[in-house]
């Protein structure tokens, strides 16, 4: 898969939840509105807790990449 563009990057690898998407809520606050957020993590919980982050928040996960041990996310932030 081809890796898109994005404006920031959280490395959340090696963390479980729910530090990921604390993380992740701090880290967003950091793009511009429309930007691209790429999330690199570990913990298989992500899988549930992205989506729902953006779906309450009012962003859109662009596109998602898992392999066995690693999950990679790109959120691009909503208003």
């Amino acid at each position: 898969m081809v890796e898109m563009a994005y404006d920031l990057e959280l490395d959340a690898t090696g963390l479980m939840c729910p530090e990921p998407v604390m993380m992740l809520h701090n880290r967003m606050a950091e793009v511009p509105v429309d930007g691209i957020l790429k999330v690199v993590a570990t913990d298989p919980s992500t899988t549930r807790d992205v989506p729902r982050f953006c779906q309450f928040l009012n962003h859109t996960l662009v596109q998602e990449n898992h392999t066995e041990t690693e999950f990679v996310y790109y959120i691009r932030r909503g208003e």
